[in-house]
């Protein structure tokens, strides 16, 4: 089930990729859909494109 106030969005992938995904994921101790959130923000601030701080759902804050 999506987050409030966060846009669903269906994504085919490489299961490949998904799986190494899931490694770096684990090894950040985040889910893999926060592992993509973070990826892609990191690649648009490499762009010089700012976006603003991520929300942290309440199963992804630390402590939880």
């Amino acid at each position: 089930m999506a987050s409030p106030g966060k846009k669903s969005y269906p994504l085919r992938i490489d299961p490949a990729l998904w799986e190494q995904l899931q490694r770096l994921a684990a090894n950040d101790l985040r889910s893999v859909n926060a592992e993509i959130e973070f990826l892609l923000r990191e690649a648009l601030a490499r762009r010089g494109i700012r976006v603003g701080p991520a929300q942290q759902d309440a199963d992804e804050r630390p402590g939880k």
